[in-house]
């Protein structure tokens, strides 16, 4: 990230405790608007909490997140979670049809999905029409995941948080998603956060990373940064010698 770039989300020391237990430790940095940064670190690093505060889960107990310069704990939650929109490692279904999946957004919402615009979302994200009548049992993962992404874009957010979405993929169906996500980024002009334990593919797909560790946001810059860190602890990281 430079200093010229435009932040979609920025976090303005952040902090957040559970009980005794510090797990967000002062974190002041941003996003850039329409650029995919990639989150990596250690297990327990504190990735998937800072997207629970991104997408209003959890509020900061300390500092301040702005989304487009707006503080979040302003907006309504229904709103901040249509323009921040998030996809998870499971993939989480309902029972029944892909079509009842993608229609959920709407239907919490009082609203219909137009079958048309469904069968448009799946074509969206490489899938035929066809699917919209399939039971979701019978999608393999990647099949799943694609559908999730999908579902998630219902909203049209303007933010879409990824976690881990690849983990339990094939090779195929990862590249497969990568190259979706990707297509999304530079199509609609989403800014893109993802999670990964995957160093390879963080140098792949992300613009920018953020190297979290015990809670801090350690190093943050251009993805390079992963091939010369500057701290004594990515680099042991990134070596695959951190303990």
């Amino acid at each position: 990230m430079k200093s010229t770039d435009k932040a979609a989300i920025e976090l303005n020391h952040v902090s957040y405790s559970d009980e005794d237990l510090d797990i967000i430790k002062d974190i002041s940095g941003f996003l850039s608007e329409g650029k995919i940064t990639t989150f990596v670190g250690p297990s327990g690093a504190g990735k998937t909490t800072i997207f629970r505060l991104l997408n209003g889960l959890i509020s900061p107990t300390k500092g301040d997140i702005y989304l487009f310069g707006k503080n979040i704990q302003t907006m309504e939650p229904t709103a901040l979670r249509r323009t921040v929109g998030i996809a998870l490692q499971d993939a989480t279904m309902l029972r029944g049809s892909v079509y009842k999946n993608l229609a959920m957004p709407k239907t919490l919402q009082n609203q219909e999905l137009e079958k048309e615009e469904a069968a448009h979302l799946l074509t969206q994200v490489g899938l035929d029409a066809s699917f919209l009548h399939r039971d979701v049992t019978d999608l393999s993962g990647g099949q799943r995941q694609k559908v999730s992404i999908a579902r998630t874009l219902v909203n049209r957010p303007k933010v879409l948080l990824l976690d881990e979405i690849t983990s339990s993929l094939d090779r195929v169906s990862t590249s497969d998603i990568e190259q979706l996500i990707q297509h999304i980024n530079q199509k609609f002009s989403v800014t893109i956060a993802w999670i990964t334990h995957n160093l390879e593919q963080a140098l792949h797909i992300g613009d920018d990373t953020w190297v979290m560790m015990n809670g801090e946001l350690v190093e943050a810059g251009r993805k390079d940064l992963l091939k010369n860190p500057a701290d004594s602890r990515v680099q042991e990281f990134v070596k695959g010698e951190w303990q």
